[in-house]
């Protein structure tokens, strides 16, 4: 299975359910709250944010190599079952 990483608000309603999505699948994924982050390291998730994909927009979820920007379950799901992960960017 693909990893799963995210960057996240810590008080985002949208990143809480993005979060609790993956988790009532038992889908193992890595988060880094931005808003708690120190300010060095909210510069380099915002330098990558930005070279990614020309956005920075939160949930900003990571499946292998796509960038999926919002919920997007059905992206999501799309994005797990698939044997080839590609470079590109989906915005819900």
């Amino acid at each position: 299975m693909a990893k799963v990483s995210m960057y996240t608000i810590s008080t985002c309603p949208v990143c809480r359910k993005t979060k609790e999505y993956f988790r009532a699948r038992n889908i193992p994924f890595d988060f880094i709250d931005y808003d708690l982050a120190s300010e060095s390291e909210q510069n380099k998730i915002a330098a990558e944010m930005m070279k990614g994909t020309g956005n920075i927009g939160f949930p900003f979820v990571r499946i292998g190599n796509i960038v999926v920007i919002g919920f997007n379950p059905e992206r999501f799901e799309q994005l797990l079952k698939s044997e080839e992960l590609e470079p590109t960017t989906s915005q819900a």
